[in-house]
């Protein structure tokens, strides 16, 4: 049987041009700060309080490490907080500490008015959060101390070997420093070199990349420096 037309026929050459790649990469979309007190990218401070403000995490869980006080926190970032204790005691022959992690809207309100007790409304504000307005209620957040204890909860925090080895390497581990040197007129909070907030590891290593110092300047937020009128 002869060949039919349609299998001898060679195609026609496209006359549309293949379009020449771009030479200039794509600017990757900026982060963006989620409303959902349950996202990973969450941003509580002092204008952006909780929703609800009752909000409790679904999974928390112990956090099985050394502690001053029983510290819980949300599954992923426990399991961040283990394998970041584990590395530092591997590395240094030390040990540290969780001073305190989750801490309920109701716990935060005692702890709130017993700083207001003993520094008045203004000094309680630059260093406790008021209730709803707390990274701890998220289940993200962790103070961390020294094992034994030294400079617990003080800017002398940051000279110990437990505080520099965190301000070089917790982002490894998906933590950042919140409440940085310098950055009050921004987190409206003193310096807190004890003070981690997990993001993600993922986050943290694009919030390191990014030279940001604070969340709020790392998602584009307004300075938080005090409470809506």
């Amino acid at each position: 049987m002869a060949p039919t037309a349609s299998s001898t026929a060679h195609p026609t050459p496209s006359t549309t041009p293949t379009p020449e790649p771009s030479l200039t990469p794509e600017t990757p979309p900026a982060p963006v700060a989620s409303d959902d007190p349950s996202s990973l990218s969450v941003v509580v401070n002092k204008l952006r309080p909780l929703n609800p403000g009752n909000y409790a995490p679904a999974d928390l869980v112990e956090v099985p490490v050394p502690y001053a006080n029983k510290p819980f926190l949300r599954q992923e970032a426990s399991n961040a907080v283990v394998a970041m204790f584990q590395a530092f005691t591997a590395q240094t022959g030390l040990s540290m500490q969780a001073q305190s992690a989750y801490r309920s809207y109701d716990s935060q309100v005692s702890v709130y008015a017993g700083w207001v007790a003993s520094k008045g409304k203004a000094g309680a504000d630059l260093t406790s959060a008021r209730p709803g307005h707390s990274e701890h209620q998220t289940g993200l957040a962790i103070d961390v101390s020294a094992l034994p204890a030294q400079c617990t909860l003080q800017g002398c925090f940051a000279d110990t070997p437990q505080g520099q080895w965190l301000a070089a390497n917790a982002a490894t581990y998906g933590f950042v420093l919140r409440y940085p040197d310098g950055g009050t007129p921004v987190t409206g909070y003193e310096f807190e070199p004890w003070h981690y907030r997990y993001v993600g590891i993922a986050t943290a290593a694009d919030y390191v990349a990014s030279g940001a110092a604070t969340l709020e300047q790392y998602f584009g937020l307004p300075a938080a420096p005090d409470y809506a009128p």
